[in-house]
């Protein structure tokens, strides 16, 4: 889900990291280069390096010069724990306490994403 209150470069951050947990980019691919990525999504190429670039800091991509940016070994698992992280801590309160204020249960709750996804 991208939140369109998030700067560019971290929108297009979030929809590389979905793309590497949904499985579309697998550890040691190669992702696309900046300009592709930057002509796909209509954004500046120096929005999509500095996107690459956090990546890069954090150790989820691996550039080799010449050749390209891949997805680091590892990477998947990491970001995954990185997102179940941000989640717990930064969306889990606010939507919990959106379910007590209208008295949505874990149960309907559970029911409705049966239904829905089943």
């Amino acid at each position: 889900m991208i939140d369109e209150s998030r700067p560019v470069y971290l929108r297009l951050r979030d929809e590389i990291a979905a793309a590497i947990l949904e499985g579309r980019f697998a550890d040691g691919d190669v992702l696309p280069s900046v300009r592709a990525f930057a002509a796909q999504q209509g954004a500046n190429p120096l929005t999509v390096a500095k996107a690459y670039q956090s990546f890069q800091d954090e150790g989820l991509v691996q550039v080799r010069r010449g050749v390209g940016m891949f997805v680091a070994p590892g990477a998947s698992r990491r970001l995954r724990a990185m997102e179940r992280e941000r989640f717990f801590s930064a969306v889990w309160p606010g939507v919990s306490e959106q379910m007590h204020r209208i008295g949505i249960t874990l149960e309907e709750l559970t029911e409705r994403d049966r239904v829905t996804t089943g």
